[in-house]
């Protein structure tokens, strides 16, 4: 799933290739992915491209006052084409592609999501906050007004619930997910599990360290990079997710994993849990 540091860089990308370009179609190859209604689909067209921002993990692209916004999911990306087709895009559910957007000069966008599990969201509003989900989202943990008396806050509210759901729940904190919410907690040396309130003062600095250094290098790293670069850039320099049973960069143990109904943590039990493995019911049950 593209998170904080993929989106901007997107965001950034997209900005140099669309700004003062004209939006000439937009076709929506899968119905599921248009989330509104009003203004229609066809007040794109014609609209000169303004801007492309970030909120969160969402993609805002405004053009003479409207945005079209962007929620690429777990499965969703974004590939640029030199040039479009020139016959409109079927319906298909076999296809990969849910939306293409044509610019004045037939280059374009197409909007792709993987597999069957279909969630990939597009709007089009007059104002970002009326998108549900956008309207809802925490603070930007790179923003300057996120300081570290803000994240105290924020635990303290959340009382006993795991550190790491608190992290990637996007109406508590933007752009954090699944990926980062690992590589956040290994840096910080904490346990995906231990409960958001229970941390000391020590605890909380190096946690909060551990948000701006790891999403910031990883924005740094991804700027001015290409869309078709981003998913290696990303998987090179994750430390524990997605890399179960391979040692661990920092310490050599090998990292391990939780396993949920439809998503997985992962760790180091050197680093993180004081050599001690969590539980994984889903496995246990499996090896019984």
């Amino acid at each position: 799933m593209p998170e904080l540091p993929e989106v901007e860089a997107l965001a950034l990308d997209l900005r140099g290739r669309l700004r003062d370009r004209a939006i000439v179609k937009v076709h929506v190859a899968a119905f599921s992915a248009l989330k509104t209604f009003d203004p229609p689909l066809s007040a794109l067209e014609g609209t000169l491209v303004e801007d492309v921002t970030r909120h969160g993990k969402y993609l805002d692209i405004q053009a003479s006052g409207l945005h079209l916004v962007l929620h690429l999911a777990r499965a969703g990306w974004i590939r640029w084409r030199d040039e479009v087709p020139t016959v409109p895009p079927k319906p298909s559910n076999k296809s990969p592609l849910a939306v293409r957007i044509v610019l004045d000069d037939g280059a374009g966008l197409d909007v792709t999501e993987a597999g069957t599990r279909k969630s990939l969201a597009m709007y089009i509003v007059r104002e970002p906050g009326d998108v549900p989900g956008l309207a809802s989202l925490g603070p930007d943990p790179l923003a300057d007004e996120f300081t570290i008396d803000v994240l105290r806050g924020i635990l303290e509210r959340e009382g006993r619930k795991q550190i790491k759901g608190v992290l990637r729940h996007q109406g508590t904190i933007a752009g954090i997910g699944n990926a980062y919410s690992d590589e956040l907690l290994h840096a910080a040396r904490m346990s995906p599990f231990k409960p958001a309130n229970s941390l000391d003062d020590e605890e909380l600095q190096t946690l909060y360290d551990a948000i701006r250094t790891v999403l910031g290098d990883a924005v740094q790293r991804s700027a001015g990079l290409a869309a078709s670069e981003l998913k290696g850039e990303k998987k090179s320099h994750l430390a524990v997710h997605g890399r179960t049973g391979l040692p661990c960069p920092v310490c050599g143990d090998t990292v391990r994993e939780v396993s949920f109904a439809d998503s997985s943590l992962q760790y180091c039990p050197t680093c993180q849990t004081g050599g001690k493995p969590l539980a994984d019911r889903r496995m246990s049950r499996l090896l019984k």
